[in-house]
């Protein structure tokens, strides 16, 4: 049989009477009030049904057809015979709350989204202050660390700082918490207090030397892995260096040729067309020390690819070789870095993690900066980092 009370059951609430709805173009009154029940008294703890008085509460709800929801509550106080006055319990009410528990639930759960709190709270009929209130109620304590450890920074200027470091699982997907700094005392601080710190078995970063410090520090049974980005970064930039200063030597004649060859060099070999290639031979006849960077890059990359560290070792170590025999000055700051690197390089070949997952959490969270237009809170802003990455 269907029901008659059709109001009761669109709001969804439990044991509520809905005496009238005032309806408009912009918002929704419904006006209802609870079954009359005994109560407990607080005090005493004895059964009442005994109603003092009654008063009428305006709580907002869930928008209902995209507009505004207000339920005008007829709350009984009772009375006990000790003298005690109290309200009647409401489900979903939270005490001295003026808005519905569902509605909190759902501004909270709307956090996960990449939008501004402002926008929030005009979705749910609260200030964009009262949005984060609520959402300050969620709390984020990390208990372990995982088997494999990333670190990176990037560009919060939250806290009063201008970087932030991310500590992410590459293994799992998982973000496990945002730290205010990237400073290494504060970093070794922080990672110290995990008794599981003997458990992680891999420490992934990027070329950093501070943050290879906190990993021999902190995690001495730690493999340390250099991210192969950053690695064939290195290489790239020494190329480009090339490039730009062989291009600067040419007069406006043969600059011509150079045009748009910075997106040829970076093109995998093998995906080169024969007009490409051709192109690129010509720049090379004109510019003989580009064509020496250029095949410095492509033979870089044939090491990186290696399948094991045992066999690019000998790879990397030939490579390092020939680049300082070639005498390209360019490529001085590359060669340094590589074998300041060299173990943490032989690593990345041995594991398929890197930090290709923190760059992306740190992709949306430059997304959530725009939107949010910065958050200085930096409370504020890793809750929501873990809450719409986590």
């Amino acid at each position: 049989m269907l029901s008659q009370n059709y109001t009761t059951e669109l709001l969804n609430l439990k044991d509520v009477n809905v005496t009238n709805v005032e309806n408009s173009s912009e918002a929704l009154h419904i006006y209802l009030e609870l079954p009359r029940k005994a109560h407990t008294c607080p005090a005493c703890g004895a059964s009442t049904n005994l109603v003092h008085d009654y008063r009428v509460q305006i709580v907002k709800d869930l928008p209902i057809a995209e507009r505004k929801t207000f339920l005008h509550l007829r709350k009984r106080r009772y009375r006990c015979r000790c003298g005690k006055r109290f309200f009647e319990n409401v489900s979903f009410l939270p005490r001295y709350y003026r808005v519905t528990s569902r509605l909190v639930a759902k501004t909270i759960r709307s956090f996960e989204d990449t939008v501004s709190a402002k926008k929030i709270g005009l979705q749910y009929n609260v200030s964009a202050m009262t949005a984060m209130r609520y959402f300050r109620c969620v709390n984020h304590n990390p208990q372990a660390l995982p088997e494999v450890l990333s670190l990176d920074e990037f560009k919060g200027n939250s806290g009063g700082q201008k970087y932030n470091s991310i500590v992410a699982d590459p293994k799992k997907h998982k973000v496990i918490d945002i730290l205010p700094n990237r400073y290494e005392s504060d970093l070794v601080k922080y990672f110290s207090q995990f008794p599981s710190k003997k458990d992680v078995k891999y420490f992934v970063c990027d070329m950093n030397p501070h943050f290879r410090q906190v990993a021999k520090t902190c995690f001495q049974n730690a493999v340390i892995v250099a991210d192969r980005y950053h690695v064939i970064r290195q290489v790239y930039w020494a190329m480009e260096r090339v490039r730009k200063k062989e291009q600067n030597k040419l007069s406006t004649r043969f600059r011509k040729y150079f045009k748009n060859t910075r997106y040829l060099l970076m093109k995998p070999m093998e995906k080169l067309t024969g007009e490409e290639a051709g192109r690129l031979a010509l720049v090379f006849e004109i510019a003989p020390r580009l064509a020496d960077a250029y095949r410095l890059k492509n033979e870089f990359l044939s090491v990186i690819r290696s399948k094991s560290s045992a066999e690019g070792r000998h790879k990397l170590a030939d490579w390092l070789l020939s680049a300082e025999v070639m005498d390209l000055p360019e490529f001085h700051d590359c060669t340094k870095a590589y074998h300041n690197w060299f173990n943490e390089i032989l690593n990345s070949m041995d594991v398929p993690w890197s930090n290709g997952f923190i760059e992306g959490c740190n992709n949306k969270i430059k997304v959530l900066k725009r939107v949010c237009y910065g958050m200085s809170n930096f409370r504020n802003f890793r809750n929501r980092i873990l809450y719409a990455i986590a």
